[in-house]
């Protein structure tokens, strides 16, 4: 297909989306593009459940399907929808359906917080306190489908890409910003809402991870009363600013443990903790195992098969 084709059944918008992205990710794992924001996924069997941190993005399944849990609840979505992440959200990701003959395709779009800006405040941006979570997800269309396929197609025209991608990517958020979720999107854009605040202290938390978290000054760097903070970051996140912080902690260990071959008291000093048996007892209870154990299981899961 060289031309979009809108006036299409939606059901060919997926067709086609999923035969592009087999085409750009022919074997399985992660391939990044020459489209800086857009990098592919595929996997040919369903996954154990994977701890991440889903970056603020659009997220768009065309084959399979994906369970996102965050703070213990539990997020569907496959090839009808699509999904947008916020903000940097600590989420457990499990694919449930994927095989061989049918492999898993998505595509990720990373969300630019200046691109998002941009587009509410040429929209007549509606001004409003309303919070919800982080992650969103609504019912995909071909409107949407249209300019993500017309976006990848532009893979095939590298010299087209500095010119157009950009255009092209905002359209494609302008569509999620109108879909039936956009309002509650809109919010983290807008300077002055709980949504913004809470957007902002993710962004401290992300960045200084490894320091003690002090809620009330944390609360006044973002402008806000430590009551409502507390509540908004909650319906933002699940979770509270303090379990959050835990989280990014532990991931950020796993990963030294796993990259830089750190011992499992090392690793939890660099991340903030002062206590070598509470950094143990909190891990496993995250993971599964004991620091040692879960790394040597990763890697043995990672390499095993080679």
């Amino acid at each position: 297909m060289n031309q979009p084709f809108p006036g299409l059944a939606i059901s060919a918008y997926q067709q086609e989306l999923a035969r592009l992205i087999q085409l750009h990710a022919p074997f399985d794992g992660t391939h990044t593009t020459a489209i800086a924001e857009l990098c592919f996924r595929r996997a040919s069997q369903e996954s154990e459940p994977t701890h991440t941190v889903n970056m603020p993005s659009l997220y768009v399944i065309a084959q399979g399907s994906k369970v996102a849990t965050l703070g213990g609840e539990n997020v569907r979505y496959d090839s009808a929808t699509y999904m947008v992440a916020s903000v940097h959200l600590p989420v457990i990701g499990k694919i449930t359906h994927a095989s061989p003959q049918l492999p898993y395709l998505s595509l990720q779009l990373t969300l630019s917080p200046d691109v998002l800006l941009e587009i509410v405040n040429k929209t007549s941006p509606q001004r409003s306190r309303e919070t919800g979570r982080g992650i969103l997800v609504s019912a995909s269309s071909p409107l949407l489908l249209d300019a993500i396929l017309r976006l990848i197609q532009l893979l095939d025209t590298p010299k087209d890409i500095p010119m157009l991608a950009p255009l092209f990517v905002r359209e494609i958020f302008y569509r999620v910003l109108q879909g039936e979720q956009g309002a509650l999107l809109r919010q983290f854009a807008l300077v002055g809402s709980y949504a913004h605040g809470i957007s902002q202290a993710i962004h401290l938390i992300n960045r200084n991870f490894a320091e003690p978290l002090v809620i009330h000054e944390l609360a006044k760097r973002v402008s806000m009363s430590s009551t409502s903070l507390h509540k908004h970051f909650k319906r933002v996140t699940a979770m509270s600013p303090l379990q959050y912080q835990k989280i990014i902690r532990l991931q950020t260990a796993r990963r030294l443990l796993l990259t830089e071959k750190l011992d499992a008291a090392t690793a939890g000093f660099r991340v903030g903790y002062e206590s070598p048996s509470q950094f143990n007892r909190e891990y496993a209870r995250l993971f599964g195992r004991p620091p040692i154990s879960d790394v040597n299981h990763l890697r043995d899961s990672i390499y095993g098969g080679q």
